[in-house]
């Protein structure tokens, strides 16, 4: 194993800031951006790859007309409309977004410009029902601050953000429409160099920034990072899309940077190797030779009338299980591409003899198609349509690794903190001008009105949240971070709740309950707000709060009122309460006795199991201590 190190490899980094923008419709239609999963609408297309203007294919675009997806939509009337299902050109820019992007162009010392001119940015992937994108060059230049660091800015585009994905079937690819459309701003900064811990920062910083303006969507989906990586030594830069967590970054960037240089030194050995490959005689269908290999994916294949091929690597033993770092192996990057296909049945021989497939099935093959102990091999399953295009691609990416050494792709960021393949890079013919909408002027007015909406900056933000509210530091830098801002201002309006006690019910408890697994997605402002109101009543006690979140973020519930059954809060009466608690008191006289007035320690835990969410826990503490003073009173 290679030892890593970023500054050794001088490491780059840019990131690529997608935000929403909170407008009441969206970018060129009326319609209101309102997130719906019930779709009354319903209707296909078939995507391909067309010329621009200079008579140029895309690469980008090109190789995703190779899946040959049929794009299923899904609408609901009440958030799209004719324009998101490309049955009428667009309307006019909304004036809104337009000031939106001003204002972050200003605050980021950035370089507007007078005219704006609508592009078109070409997407077959069908999260577009045009197959283009439209966008806008705002400005260019600018910075901000990082703590120490200066970070500059590369651009600042006004665009429409793409429709949601509902998942694949087959060939079938699902897109709702109703976040089609909707307003954001792409945010692009110049290359930097920085340690991994510091990249966090640096992202959440231009956050914040974005969040002064009050004018930006918050939640899941409403912001997305991506983040360009690139090393000293190989010269590429590979965009890496799909960034949804902060946390994210550091992990990506360091699994981008080895795998780059992995690739390098993969590249080194089949340069070594001298490898060449003749698709007439290293290409062979070997179908009927594996009919009883005891592999379930082969078999599964045959079943289905896929056909098994198998493609041979002269002289390349070991190269394809070769890590330089861990998990970062010519083979991985094989079985990716591969899964760009849809096809899940590829077996190298550096992991061979595995899934199903034994030595006898190796030593049959070898002894038929004249494979040495020297050379490497590849086994895929695949439709026959599909299979030839497929071992081309294959080919064409070792031979370019071997050639030039790290292949220009867009790739997709995981869970896990590693990134895989999405594309190829798109190349300057992916943008054409916007035919449909004229340039767009910006005044001096605008821009006079735009200086005098500057917002506070985030410190200041910070302080004017902790000074008005009375909360600490932290907490204010919790609520102003999350996405219950406004709704934490509304509610300490409006009850007389301590703002303390809201800002950690929504920052720290369901924080808390996410970590747990649990999806707060499924907790609407309506519910929060209601939960506060019944609590402002003394309907409810402080526990019964986050019982009630807990309920609804599980799915157990989907209303305040379902929480309220199913978790069993009620308030009860100061006699109840007493009559509890006494008997509980009663049956650990042991432990009074032995503790005495510490005893209210473990007491309390009794209690609280018993009456969580009937009474507040300063009035059980009370009624507790008080029965513990006059039973150790009565012994």
């Amino acid at each position: 194993m290679e030892k890593f190190s970023i500054r050794d490899l001088g490491v780059k980094v840019g990131l690529e800031i997608h935000q929403q923008l909170a407008t009441n419709k969206k970018l060129f239609c009326n319609c209101t951006p309102i997130e719906s999963d019930e779709y009354t609408i319903k209707f296909q297309r078939k995507l391909r790859a067309s010329k621009s203007e200079l008579g140029e294919f895309d690469p980008a675009a090109l190789f995703e007309s190779t899946k040959s997806k049929t794009i299923m939509y899904y609408a609901n009337p009440q958030s799209s409309c004719l324009v998101e299902q490309d049955e009428e050109p667009p309307h006019e820019l909304d004036n809104d977004a337009k000031k939106i992007a001003l204002i972050i162009s200003s605050i980021l010392k950035a370089n507007i410009f007078d005219e704006i001119y609508p592009m078109r940015k070409t997407v077959i992937d069908g999260s577009n029902t045009t197959g283009f994108q439209r966008t806008m060059l705002i400005s260019q230049g600018g910075f901000y601050k990082a703590g120490e660091s200066r970070i500059g800015i590369q651009s600042i585009c006004l665009e429409e953000d793409a429709a949601k994905v509902l998942g694949e079937e087959g060939s079938v690819r699902k897109y709702g429409l109703e976040r089609l459309g909707i307003p954001l701003v792409e945010i692009a900064t110049e290359p930097f160099e920085a340690e991994l811990d510091q990249i966090k920062k640096i992202a959440l910083s231009l956050g914040r920034i974005l969040r002064t303006t009050k004018k930006v969507r918050r939640g899941l989906g409403s912001i997305r990072q991506d983040v360009n990586v690139s090393i000293r030594e190989g010269g590429v830069v590979i965009e890496v899309k799909g960034v949804q967590q902060l946390e994210q970054l550091e992990k990506i960037v360091e699994y981008e940077a080895k795998r780059q240089h992995g690739l390098l030194l993969i590249s080194k050995k089949l340069k070594e190797k001298k490898w060449k490959y003749n698709d007439e005689i290293d290409k062979n269908d070997i179908t009927e030779l594996f009919s009883n290999c005891k592999s379930k994916i082969i078999q599964n294949a045959i079943k289905q009338n896929q056909k098994i091929f198998v493609v041979h690597f002269r002289n390349l033993i070991g190269v394809f299980g070769y890590s330089p770092y861990d998990g970062i192996r010519l083979g991985k990057e094989v079985a990716e591409l591969v899964r760009f296909f849809g096809i899940g049945g590829v077996f190298h021989s550096d992991e061979l003899p595995n899934y199903g497939i034994e030595n006898s099935d190796i030593s049959n093959l070898k002894e038929n198609l004249k494979i040495n102990d020297n050379d490497a091999f590849l086994i895929l399953a695949a439709p026959e349509e599909k299979i030839h295009a497929v071992i081309n691609q294959i080919i064409l990416r070792i031979e370019y690794i071997k050639n030039k050494g790290i292949p220009i792709d867009t790739r997709l960021a995981t869970q896990s903190g590693e990134t895989k393949f999405l594309r190829p890079r798109p190349g300057a013919a992916r943008m054409y001008p916007e035919t449909d909408i004229p340039p767009i002027i910006i005044t001096k007015k605008e821009l006079d009105e735009v200086q005098e909406n500057i917002p506070k900056s985030w410190d200041e933000s910070i302080k004017e949240l902790q000074a008005k509210y009375k909360i600490n530091p932290q907490l204010a830098e919790q609520v102003f971070d999350s996405k219950y801002n406004e709704l934490f201002e509304n509610i300490v309006e409006k009850t007389t709740i301590s703002p303390t006690f809201v800002a950690s019910i929504l920052c720290s408890s369901v924080t808390s309950l996410e970590r747990n697994g649990l999806d707060s997605n499924l907790l609407k402002n309506e519910d929060i707000v209601r939960s506060f109101e019944l609590l402002e009543g003394k309907k409810i006690a402080k526990e019964s709060i986050e019982m009630i979140f807990e309920n609804i973020m599980s799915g157990k519930s989907k209303t305040i009122d379902d929480a309220l059954k199913n978790a069993s809060i009620a308030i009860i009466d100061e006699d109840e309460l007493e009559r509890i608690i006494k008997n509980i008191v009663e049956k650990n006289q042991e432990i009074i006795k032995n503790q005495k007035e510490r005893a209210i320690g473990p007491l309390m835990g009794v209690v609280m199991r018993e009456l969580r969410g009937k009474a507040s826990g300063e009035t059980i503490n009370s009624i507790l201590l008080k029965n513990i003073k006059a039973n150790l009173k009565s012994v």
